[in-house]
């Protein structure tokens, strides 16, 4: 989009700033290049904020840690990353519109999600923040539980909760070029308990407490924003920068499946089984399948891991060689999430491969007790 974006203010010879800011308010590439195009500079930069037109949502960079965003923001709102799915909520008087991070409308989905904006003591509104599903003592319910929910044409049982972390729009006034201190205090006034938890500080440590609290809540981690930052829609900078923690596993390989394309020849997408030393979905001491990756593989370990698991193969099916359960790999997750398809009701979210342990035995792999432990934020 950023190349389109470049190429359209090359063919028009307007600036390339003004090109972007109008498409990511107007949400169509198509309209922007047409204005640039055919209108004048001026009409160009007029294009703003519209209740009912969704914005692109502005984005996140990435840190290792709280206190490591924290300095590079300054002061900042350190806040929760809900596991949740992103909304931009628009409210005309009594008619309230939701969209999704893409900027589709699925207010006919969500009437949980319209009837708390149109309770709001406000009339023009437009609001960014994030839904999702609880279980019964509060906490999230697993991510895919919330998209089901979220994903349907037909409202189920399930409820939709939102919670808001940033305001654009209120009665008349845009807020997008407004500090974040100052739309935080707003938000706060008309959000009121649907504002996401946070604290404002600049204090490392106080920051770390943040995050920890939304691990312990549940939570995917938190975001750490600069007080002074506008809100820039369809950006991605350093004014944000959410932070989650990365967890890794010593998991068995069970099988490998042969690569395509580049990886023509050489065994690729693993097969990855977690130790059941009690039995509770096998055998005894056995491995429970969890999920496959093909990520992070090195054309070294790609080489390697070709030549090893053909020594030890104990059968094959088309496309697979199934082994031995003896290689042990450390493998990193943002986490699990349920699934019917493998026998311990849990698939990895996000797996990578970080490297072979060859150091470890089958014996010392991470349980399916301790990855089903993750289902609520922390490991058992």
């Amino acid at each position: 989009e950023g190349v389109l974006l470049d190429a359209i203010a090359r063919a028009s010879d307007r600036p390339a700033p003004s090109v972007r800011r109008a498409a990511m308010l107007s949400g169509d590439l198509g309209e922007t290049a047409l204005l640039a195009l055919t209108d004048t500079a001026d009409e160009l930069d007029d294009v703003g904020l519209v209740v009912g037109r969704p914005v692109l949502p502005m984005l996140a960079a990435t840190a290792a840690s709280a206190s490591a965003a924290l300095e590079t923001t300054g002061e900042a709102s350190v806040e929760f990353k809900l596991d949740g799915a992103r909304i931009q909520v628009h409210r005309n008087g009594d008619e309230v519109r939701v969209f999704t991070r893409t900027l589709a409308d699925i207010t006919h989905r969500v009437p949980e999600v319209v009837e708390v904006v149109r309770s709001m003591p406000a009339r023009d509104l437009i609001l960014d923040g994030e839904t999702l599903a609880l279980d019964e003592d509060g906490g999230p319910r697993p991510f895919q539980e919330t998209m089901s929910r979220f994903g349907s044409e037909s409202v189920g049982e399930t409820v939709l909760h939102p919670w808001f972390f940033d305001i654009l729009h209120v009665d008349g006034r845009d807020l997008l070029d407004e500090p974040l201190s100052m739309r935080r205090a707003e938000l706060e006034r008309v959000a009121g308990e649907h504002r996401i938890p946070g604290r404002v500080t600049d204090d490392p440590e106080v920051a770390e407490q943040v995050a920890r609290d939304a691990l312990a809540a549940g939570q995917e981690g938190v975001v750490v924003k600069a007080l002074g930052s506008p809100y820039a829609a369809g950006r991605r900078g350093s004014s944000w920068i959410k932070v989650k923690p990365v967890h890794t596993y010593d998991l068995v390989v069970l099988a490998c499946e042969w690569g395509s394309g580049r990886r023509q020849g050489l065994l690729s997408n693993l097969h990855l089984g977690a130790l059941d030393p009690d039995g509770e979905y096998g055998e005894p001491g056995g491995f429970v399948m969890v999920g496959k990756t093909f990520k992070g593989l090195t054309d070294e370990m790609l080489r390697m891991q070709t030549e090893l698991f053909q020594e030890i193969e104990v059968r094959r099916t088309p496309g697979t060689v199934w082994v031995a359960p003896t290689t042990v790999v450390e493998i990193a997750i943002d986490g699990v999430q349920r699934s019917s398809r493998y026998p311990g009701g849990i698939a990895l979210r996000f797996a990578r491969v970080k490297r072979y342990r060859d150091d470890k035995t089958a014996a010392e792999a991470d349980t399916i007790t301790n990855l089903r432990g993750l289902l609520r934020g922390t490991p058992e």
